[in-house]
């Protein structure tokens, strides 16, 4: 399919990269200067892996547990959207650490509503495949509560289709803050038969 891309016409910007080692510590990610992108994700972040179990996203299709490709390698959420999720809440900011994003972008307008198969491609080649938006969910909610326990409005209401993207590695590459992203999107249909 990567024949069929068309270049978006905006590029971004990466702003923030953060990881989190070891998913007993929690959601939250620490920020990182760099990172190395390869086929099993973002080194140094728990999230990585090339399989991962299914858990309760896909229980449609799965029995909880069971082994599947990890198409949820990286969460990438956008500086403008950040801003909007805290502005809706009544709060001065929403830190992405709290949302355990693995990378914060700005200059991508509505990167949560990227088309599924997009592509992000970084200054030394490594290029991230957008899977879907990633729904919010009342794990960040909670850490959001340790922060600022009386929100306007809750996170999942407030963060709905602006709680950016996860995505998985296609190729390596290392990613440092302040690098330029090009934006990758395929050709959009509506299928008729949903």
């Amino acid at each position: 399919m990567p024949e069929l891309l068309t270049r978006l016409s905006v590029d971004g910007v990466v702003d923030m990269l953060l990881a989190n080692p070891s998913r007993k510590s929690g959601l939250e990610k620490q920020p990182v200067t760099e990172a190395r992108l390869a086929f099993s994700g973002m080194e140094g972040d728990c999230h990585g892996g090339l399989t991962r179990k299914s858990d309760s996203r896909m229980l449609k299709q799965y029995r909880r547990g069971t082994e599947v490709r990890n198409s949820r390698q990286l969460s990438i959420l956008s500086q403008e959207e950040l801003a909007e999720i805290a502005a809706r809440m009544g709060l001065p900011a929403v830190a992405p650490q709290w949302l355990g994003a693995n990378m914060v972008v700005r200059g991508i307008p509505d990167l949560t509503l990227l088309p599924p198969g997009s592509r992000l491609q970084f200054a030394s080649g490594a290029m991230v495949v957008v899977d879907a938006e990633n729904h919010p969910c009342r794990y960040p909610a909670d850490i959001i509560a340790r922060h600022h326990p009386d929100p306007a409005m809750s996170f999942v209401k407030a963060a709905m289709h602006k709680r950016g993207v996860v995505g998985w590695v296609e190729a390596e590459g290392m990613i440092r803050a302040g690098d330029r992203i090009t934006v990758w999107i395929p050709p959009q249909r509506i299928y008729a038969h949903r």
